[in-house]
């Protein structure tokens, strides 16, 4: 059912291991550049303007952004964030906050069952793209993402279907908040199986705690995908670094040819570059920052087997130099007999460097 490995933002036709489609569309966007005019003044002039405007539409997006969540350096956002519960955003979606003793919150969109903040000792440590649509109208660029049944293309929608629906509130503390994904028409019509998911989300006083937990309620058995496309805050690339078992694993390079593999031979991952890689047996990556002197493991300790590294560099519109994406992710299809069960165990603690 499920063959490519495939890492999200980069679609591809077929299941096979192919990036020409990729490579090709990536060929023609960077030849539709606009013609030097260094002797127009004016035009010159206005490209400046019109940059200028771009750019100041793109930091106002992500300030209000931020705002909207409750944190920056405005004084009411330390009052906002210490409610917890069921929440309603600027642009009419509904969230749950939740808040510890000690202060931090963590909040989850029932579109999607998306984390998308988890503030730990004042710090931001999940990032939502500030070209994200927060009205419904598509799945939430940013936030630990669901893809399930399915990561990446393939017999079904792009990513499955888990971003893209409205998750129900199952149980509810100040501390953790229980999710439940069931079949619906819109689910059946394109894959009919007796599922029930589960996602819970647990605000500790030392890490959040998630867990995803597939059921089949049906006599037949059934083989899915599942993956959290992971989006964590960075104070810029040039002060990241990934550390793991990354080291002597073989890794396939999605941004070579038509896909290359190729092996890993650095301690640490950095970023100078366009990333898409997707890295078998490695479930075990630790970001450092040497910019807010944090870092932040990502514990995969059940289901979770391989990660995803992406990054769009260069892309401001996206804000691609104050993210980077580490998925949790189980490429290999997962089959669950009826009546069986899986379960993916993701957690983040963050520390000092």
């Amino acid at each position: 059912f499920f063959f490519f490995l495939c890492s999200p933002q980069h679609q591809s036709s077929t299941m096979k291991l192919t990036l020409s489609v990729l490579a090709a569309a990536l060929a023609s966007a960077n030849a539709f550049t606009a013609s030097p005019l260094a002797t127009n003044v004016a035009f010159s002039r206005s490209s400046v303007v019109l940059e200028a405007s771009k750019n100041k539409a793109k930091i106002a997006s992500r300030t209000k952004w931020a705002e909207a969540r409750g944190y920056g350096d405005k004084p009411a956002a330390s009052a906002e964030a210490a409610a917890a519960g069921l929440m309603t955003g600027d642009e009419g979606l509904e969230y749950v906050r939740l808040t510890n003793a000690n202060g931090d919150t963590s909040d989850i969109y029932l579109l999607g069952g998306v984390v998308t903040s988890y503030v730990a000792g004042g710090q931001e440590f999940i990032a939502v793209r500030p070209d994200a649509k927060m009205d419904g109208s598509k799945p939430i660029s940013g936030g630990l993402s669901h893809c399930w049944p399915q990561f990446g293309p393939g017999e079904i929608q792009q990513h499955g279907f888990a971003r893209n629906v409205n998750w129900t509130v199952k149980s509810m503390t100040d501390t953790t908040v229980e999710l439940e994904l069931a079949p619906s028409d819109y689910t059946k019509e394109m894959w009919d199986k007796e599922f029930l998911c589960t996602f819970t989300v647990s605000l500790e006083d030392d890490k959040l705690a998630t867990k995803m937990f597939v059921e089949n309620k049906g006599e037949e058995s059934f083989d899915f995908q599942a993956a959290l496309h992971s989006y964590f805050t960075v104070s810029a690339l040039d002060n990241l670094s990934i550390a793991g078992s990354f080291k002597g694993k073989e890794f396939l390079n999605k941004m070579v040819g038509e896909g290359e593999m190729q092996t890993e031979e650095r301690e640490e991952i950095t970023i100078s570059e366009e990333y898409d890689r997707v890295y078998k047996g490695v479930n075990d990556p630790v970001l450092k920052d040497t910019g807010t002197g944090k870092a932040l493991t990502v514990s995969n300790t059940a289901g979770y087997e391989d990660t995803v590294l992406w990054n769009p560099f260069g892309e401001e519109g996206m804000g691609y130099n104050n993210f980077v994406c580490v998925e949790s992710a189980k490429f290999d299809p997962v089959t669950v007999e009826g009546g069986a069960t899986w379960t993916g165990d993701m957690s983040l603690s963050a520390s000092a460097l």
